[in-house]
């Protein structure tokens, strides 16, 4: 079943795209027509580039794995922070920084500076400075928690990045190829769907076709959400089954002990068995060995030549 319907998409005016002038020709594949000297985006191949990226989103969720969506427009910024605050996921509306993901480790140490001063603030020494040097560290506070705020959880490179409108974003999406990180953007008419690995022919101008798009992506990311952790529940529940309680344990090592004391009884009685048997035949052997060599030749008693008592020497001649 598809995510979305065609009534919704073109009550969202997603079908609007640019002026034929602003065209790329890439898009062509996605066009179903011109009207009044603007192109018109198919909306049924818009409902399955939707469902095909919805369903990557959500394996991605499923897996435990963060996703980084990117929207400076004005008209886009408060719609994507709205949504996407909702599973939790980072997200970058102001200016984008420059090397964000190609240069991360320099990032995390302007988190980690963020943090620092929430520290220092939150410290008895922070009301010993001056009024002035306050002033300073709250501005400097106020700026990194501006750009870098919704970002601060972010410890590793995101899984993948989604991007509303790839002409304004550039620089993001070259990070991610440059990285091989999977991208999703909203692309209009006037944009190289070949940028991006699942991109969404939209407008991604007016507000109610992003809100409609970006609210699809989080619903399916909440949906693998869900079923990541009911599996966990799951295993959890299967682990319990599998170990074996504290008063089964004790009635186990109890019969288990009774069942080893029997088996070395009847191992014990088996042994003596065969021991009797082994030697029973053993000595049968050797008497039978005697009475056939006392039938073939009678024993010559041997004699003991002892030498006299006194005779160290040779006799005397």
């Amino acid at each position: 079943m598809s995510r979305t319907t065609f009534e919704e998409l073109l009550d969202a005016g997603v079908h609007f795209g640019h002026l034929r002038r602003k065209w790329n020709p890439n898009m062509a594949p996605y066009i179903f027509m011109e009207r009044n000297g603007i192109h018109i985006i198919d909306l049924y191949k818009t409902m399955a580039k939707i469902d095909e990226a919805a369903a990557a989103l959500k394996q991605i969720a499923k897996s435990g794995k963060r996703v980084l969506f990117v929207a400076t427009k004005k008209q886009a910024k408060e719609i994507v922070a709205e949504h996407v605050k909702r599973v939790n996921m980072p997200y970058v509306t102001e200016r984008w920084p420059g090397g964000m993901l190609t240069n991360f480790a320099t990032i995390r140490k302007a988190v980690r500076k963020m943090a620092s001063i929430d520290k220092m603030m939150n410290s008895p020494s922070y009301n010993n400075i001056s009024k002035k040097e306050r002033l300073t560290v709250t501005r400097e506070r106020a700026k990194l928690e501006k750009n870098l705020g919704s970002i601060a959880d972010l410890n590793r490179l995101p899984a993948a990045v989604f991007i509303v409108d790839i002409l304004k974003e550039h620089i993001a999406v070259a990070e991610a190829k440059k990285l091989n990180i999977p991208t999703f953007a909203i692309v209009d008419t006037n944009s190289d769907p070949r940028q991006v690995d699942f991109p969404i022919p939209a407008n991604d101008d007016a507000s109610k076709s992003i809100s409609l798009i970006v609210e699809t992506m989080v619903k399916a990311m909440e949906e693998g959400m869900v079923e990541r952790k009911l599996d966990k529940d799951k295993k959890a529940v299967d682990d319990e089954r599998t170990e074996p309680r504290e008063d089964e344990l004790e009635i186990k090592t109890k019969s288990g002990a009774f069942e080893e004391l029997e088996t070395e009884e009847e191992e014990e009685e088996g042994i003596t068995v065969v021991r009797k048997d082994f030697v029973e035949t053993k000595v049968a052997k050797i008497k039978g060995l005697a009475e056939e060599e006392s039938d073939e030749k009678p024993k010559v008693p041997r004699k003991r030549i002892t030498k006299p008592a006194g005779g160290g020497g040779r006799p005397k001649k």
